[in-house]
């Protein structure tokens, strides 16, 4: 299985994208580049205005939820963070409230950003899937219409991304992207821009090290749960997958590898040194990644996926002094 879209449906996502934010830019940064022994294209998602590549799903979404559904005035849905930012963000434009639940211990700075934004924060449960379900129960008691973190009208935003990294590189696509997988619609997404391109770029998939459940799920065929224990990459801290998104994955993806906290630490160090930009552990997966298959990418064209900058001060001051988070 894959998700496609039509040609109207992906201008109809970059013209709604479009009235909040401007194309990301992709650059080949020349110290990466030197160090990695290949040209390496980084996908700037962390520029958008909620620092991560979640918002465009988040308007496409909502925008055909308030032409479907005008009679929703509330909404629940469950993140890590910046699925949150995404959700209060479009439902503010909309006019709509939002409740947010995250896990306890969740980024203070993310949950902050969403308070900014207008949404009610809910704590509850130790990790993301306890959260989604406490969202499902709060959806059904109180009447809330549930904004899942997985959805095709999700994914038909974030493709804009990629649909603006293929046309920009058009002339010479890159051999290789490589993707982080949180719950899998940054991945899905790139799979239907590669599509929409016609580009024959393989897509690498990257998971946490300490959060296997779509690398267990790939090789095995079928979903396989896996616990969460990464302290760095909460953007990829996925229990449970998603069976439309695994069934993408499985469908699309020349590989999936994993990564450590230690590989994400340094990966994080890594960007800011060579480019000046902040990535949190999630959006320097495919860098580190990328570092860990060096070898067989030398002399190549290869492009990360740097899909957000959202990681708390404190954490970031740890990592650049050479800790995990």
């Amino acid at each position: 299985m894959t998700l496609r879209f039509t040609p109207e449906e992906i201008h109809s996502a970059r013209r709604t994208v479009a009235q909040v934010m401007p194309p990301t830019p992709q650059y080949a940064w020349p110290l990466l580049g030197a160090r990695l022994g290949c040209t390496v294209w980084a996908k700037h998602e962390n520029h958008s205005p909620v620092g991560a590549f979640k918002l465009r799903g988040g308007l496409t979404y909502f925008e055909t939820l308030a032409r479907e559904r005008p009679e929703v005035r509330r909404v629940v849905s469950a993140t890590r963070g910046n699925h949150g930012q995404s959700v209060a963000l479009a439902a503010r434009r909309h006019g709509l409230q939002a409740t947010i639940v995250v896990p306890h211990g969740n980024s203070v700075e993310k949950n902050a950003a969403m308070r900014a934004l207008g949404a009610e924060l809910v704590e509850h449960g130790d990790d993301f899937q306890a959260a989604s379900e406490h969202a499902a129960l709060l959806a059904e008691r109180d009447g809330l219409h549930r904004v899942p973190s997985f959805h095709r009208e999700l994914v038909r935003g974030v493709a804009t991304a990629w649909v603006e990294f293929f046309e920009a590189l058009s002339s010479a696509p890159p051999d290789v992207l490589f993707l982080p997988i949180g719950l899998g619609s940054g991945f899905a997404a790139a799979a239907a821009a590669r599509a929409h391109c016609g580009v024959p770029t393989k897509l690498i998939g990257v998971v946490s090290s300490h959060a296997t459940a779509y690398l267990d799920s790939f090789r095995a065929g079928r979903a396989v749960e896996s616990p969460v224990s990464t302290v760095l990459a909460d953007g990829m801290a996925c229990r449970t997958p998603v069976p439309e998104a695994l069934d993408v994955l499985r469908a699309e993806a020349d590989d999936v590898v994993a990564v450590s906290d230690d590989e994400v630490a340094a990966a994080m160090r890594t960007l800011f040194i060579d480019t000046h930009n902040v990535a949190e552990g999630a959006g320097a997966a495919a860098l580190a990644a990328l570092t860990q298959q060096r070898d067989r990418w030398r002399g190549r064209s290869v492009g990360i996926a740097v899909t957000g900058g959202n990681v708390d001060a404190a954490v970031f001051a740890r990592v650049l002094a050479g800790a995990a988070g």
